[in-house]
């Protein structure tokens, strides 16, 4: 399974955001997926299994099955929330 973190432009706050999944991961004891990050105008609907973005990029991507959207990406709280749900109705815990 592939995640991936994007950000609107530039690469920053995906790497940030790459680097908080793997973590949030990692303290969740799931192994065996791969996470990468990019920036929108990069991403294609077979990219990844799960895109993982903020909000305020959300609407404008089309086609994209699986998606975590954030109210904040430096909240690792509700980042933990999410994969946690979203992998769980994935089959992937």
């Amino acid at each position: 399974m592939k995640i991936l973190a994007v950000c609107g432009s530039g690469l920053g706050s995906s790497f940030m955001l790459e680097m908080n999944i793997q973590e949030v991961l990692a303290e969740m004891g799931v192994g065996g997926i791969t996470v990468e990050h990019s920036d929108l105008s990069s991403v294609t609907p077979d990219a990844a299994d799960l895109f993982v973005m903020a909000r305020d990029i959300a609407d404008g991507t089309f086609g994209l099955k699986e998606m975590i959207v954030l109210n904040s990406i430096i909240d690792r709280n509700e980042l933990k929330e999410k994969l946690q749900q979203t992998l769980s109705e994935m089959g992937k815990l």
